[in-house]
């Protein structure tokens, strides 16, 4: 197939991301890092972080050739799977561990060098910070788009005579999206174990016991907690929203490759496929753009503060959706201008659940600032209050999800609601192009996510350097931000997580019609005829395989898949408490045995902080990601494929909705504690402040373990169906 001229606006966009991002790096890198001190801190920090991320890529890779073998064998030995899958889910895997890597490396450089740029100004620091973080979103997308337009153009050499080319090539790309979507499990929960067992430690033996401030050089586990903000919340948000940017575009391909299959115009499948990409592709341009407007002035409050950072993403976010009435109206897509508002619905319902989060977990309104005052009557008051804003901030984001569904859905089929499979086909493909519309803009929103860790280390580095309380005010400004940042980055990762694995779900139908081709079997279309598989629609399929809610197999997987998310949640907050443990009698023995600690004479041990939440992490993290794995193959092989439906929408909609309110409620509870931090309801070390730190401990799992990780599960889950789909075929019909 002749590959139209503007697919190369898609590796051009690439390339400029990653140079844009060592740009940035270099930048940052010409800085200056500080006083001796501030240097060797950030020597600690960046040691321990790189040791800890070669500890885990070694389980990560033993896991990897595990499961690279099962896919071999099923490729080669069963016939049941792609013959490229096996190398497909390498790929993945590593560029989505190649961009947590790169990440993480720019925020261990960064944070130094913004805690010496906060002795200068405040927007000197949050300059410094802002495009360190940066180079993580522009390397994720540089690098997803990269491996995209790279197998897209290798697998279209080898297909390029087939029938079935396009629907091949798109569905086989979906399989790299499961090499992404496990590493960034790995990434996220154990890095989310290492981090919150040192906060955790930190916290209560340092803050609550001994009446120390955070990140005070006599703590020992201040290091480790300094390490974990870089292995959790940089390499493991890097390898998460890989994977999300990566399946949005390759989910969508595929829908497109399948509604458009049938189209009379020469080449509209072609454009259907390729217009995610571009529309990816020009985000890049707009992300870019954006980074370079935020900016603010000595003094600047916390509103204004997030008026800098919103200003970037919400110019970036305008100019996309105006840009895509372009792309769609340029490439001559059937319905352009529907299309074009399916990918504003999705912008939009990136902006709202953005704002709902950034309400309910700024110390700037009210929701944050109830749970501050709670803190008055003890944290018993605080968690509850905590609890309460977390399950009502739910509301927002899943209404604004909804709706987002249905407007996609509709605008892309021309409002028909007769669910034939035309307006099916199209409707989906809707749904797909607005997690893409989300996602477009992932260069600038994952900056602003990644922002928040660079900006805490910042302040840890300022403290335990001892630089005086005015730069110290300016880095706990830049850390409040960042808390804030950082829960609108989650929900907004959340949502497009929806969205995709919604997207996913209509994909793994198509994987199964391609599985059900290759075994040669027929079915009965929903007339009762028997057709080849190849020609079936999706209400086919559905009909085929009883897909409906009367069919118990459909609920007891969605029972399964909702019960999925409250394990896995309980699993990794189990895993946090039991390595928060043995953080808590660390610290202690060390202010009991070593002399001096706490008068300041004493070095604390802080290798042995290390040590310990590095162990917790590759140890803790390994079960609940093979459940992840596991899960959908079982439910496969037993409840066959409504039952496996059934399992991906339980799990989206108990893992969605159960994501929002640990994220935000976490979020909420950390910026309470700062809210008290900044002198209210009797400022630092008040029984308010000690309370609300209570409050803030709870919260740690919840939203840097727990619930970032559900999201990824949600697609993980979806991935490894649509992989499987292949063995999912083959036992059915071994009972059928």
């Amino acid at each position: 197939m002749n590959i139209p001229s503007v697919f190369w606006l898609v590796p051009v966009a690439s390339v400029v991301a990653l140079c844009m991002a060592y740009f940035f790096f270099r930048q940052m890198m010409k800085a200056d890092e500080g006083t001796p001190r501030m240097k060797e801190i950030a020597l600690y920090v960046r040691k321990g972080a790189m040791a800890y991320l070669k500890q885990q890529y070694k389980v990560v890779c033993i896991v990897f050739v595990v499961l690279c073998a099962l896919f071999a064998f099923m490729a080669y030995g069963l016939n049941v799977q792609n013959p490229w899958v096996p190398f497909a889910f390498l790929t993945g895997g590593f560029f989505s561990g190649l961009a947590g890597f790169f990440g993480m490396k720019t925020a261990t450089y960064a944070s130094a060098r913004t805690a010496n740029a906060a002795r200068q100004s405040l927007d000197a620091g949050l300059k410094i910070a802002f495009r360190s973080g940066a180079v993580m979103g522009l390397t994720v997308v540089g690098l997803g788009l990269l491996d995209i337009a790279i197998w897209f153009l290798v697998l279209n050499y080898f297909y390029q005579d087939d029938q079935m080319a396009l629907i091949t090539i798109t569905t086989t790309m979906l399989t790299f999206g499961m090499g992404a979507s496990t590493q960034a499990l790995f990434a996220r929960v154990g890095g989310g174990i290492y981090t919150k067992a040192a906060d955790v430690g930190a916290d209560i033996v340092g803050k609550v016991e001994a009446d120390i401030p955070e990140d005070d050089p006599r703590n020992p586990a201040t290091i480790a907690d300094n390490v974990g903000d870089n292995v959790g919340d940089v390499a493991g948000m890097g390898a998460d929203l890989y994977e999300s940017y990566c399946g949005s575009v390759l989910s969508t391909a595929a829908l497109g490759a399948s509604a458009f299959a049938a189209s009379s115009i020469d080449g509209m499948q072609l454009k259907a496929v390729i217009a995610p990409m571009i529309i990816a592709a020009v985000g890049v341009f707009l992300s870019l753009l954006g980074i370079f407007l935020v900016r603010t002035k000595e003094g600047a409050t916390m509103k204004d503060l997030l008026h800098s950072l919103s200003l970037g993403t919400n110019v970036s976010a305008v100019l996309i959706a105006a840009a895509t009435f372009g792309i769609l109206y340029f490439l001559g897509i059937e319905n352009w201008l529907g299309l074009s508002f399916s990918v504003i619905s999705g912008l939009a319902a990136g902006v709202i659940i953005g704002q709902a989060t950034e309400y309910y977990t700024s110390h700037s309104y009210k929701p944050t600032q109830k749970i501050s005052e709670a803190g008055q009557t003890g944290a018993a008051t605080v968690i509850i209050k905590g609890i309460g804003t977390g399950m009502i901030s739910t509301c927002i984001p899943v209404i604004t999800i909804g709706i987002a569904i249905m407007l996609s859905y509709l605008c892309a089929n021309g409002f028909d609601i007769s669910m034939s499979s035309s307006s099916l086909a199209h409707g989906l493909y809707g749904i797909g192009i607005a997690a893409v519309g989300m996602l477009s803009t992932l260069g600038i929103t994952l900056a602003t996510d990644a922002y928040g860790p660079i900006a805490d280390n910042a302040g840890g580095n300022a403290e335990m350097s001892q630089l005086g309380e005015e730069v110290r005010h300016r880095t706990d400004a830049l850390d409040a931000l960042g808390n804030t940042t950082a829960a609108t980055g989650k929900g907004f990762a959340i949502g497009s997580a929806a969205l995709t694995a919604l997207a996913l779900l209509a994909s793994y139908i198509e994987e199964i019609k391609i599985a059900m081709t290759s075994a040669g079997r027929p079915i009965r279309n929903v007339a009762g005829e028997v057709i080849d598989a190849a020609n079936a629609t999706i209400p086919d399929f559905m009909n085929y395989f009883q897909i409906n809610l009367m069919n118990p197999k459909v609920l007891v997987g969605a029972f399964i898949g909702a019960m999925a998310a409250f394990l896995f949640c309980g699993m990794t907050m189990e895993a946090v408490g039991r390595a928060a443990e043995k953080m808590v009698q660390e610290v202690r023995r060390q202010f009991k045995e070593i002399a001096g600690i706490l008068e300041g004479t004493g070095t604390p041990d802080y290798g042995r902080c290390v040590e310990i939440s590095t162990k917790a992490a590759q140890h803790e993290m390994v079960i609940p990601s093979i459940l992840a794995i596991i899960i959908p193959i079982v439910v496969g092989c037993i409840l066959d494929v409504a039952g496996v439906l059934g399992l991906l929408v339980g799990g989206l909609a108990g893992g969605f909705t159960l994501a929002v309110f640990m994220a935000n409620a976490g979020g909420a509870w950390d910026n309470a504690k700062k809210n008290i931090e900044e002198g209210n309801f009797g400022g630092k070390g008040s029984f308010a402040h000690k309370a609300c730190i209570v409050g803030d401990t709870v919260g740690d799992p919840f939203k840097d373990t727990s619930g970032p990780s559900l999201n990824i599960l949600i697609k993980l889950m979806s991935m490894v169906s649509i992989v499987m789909a292949g063995l999912t075929v083959y036992v059915y019909f071994l009972f059928h």
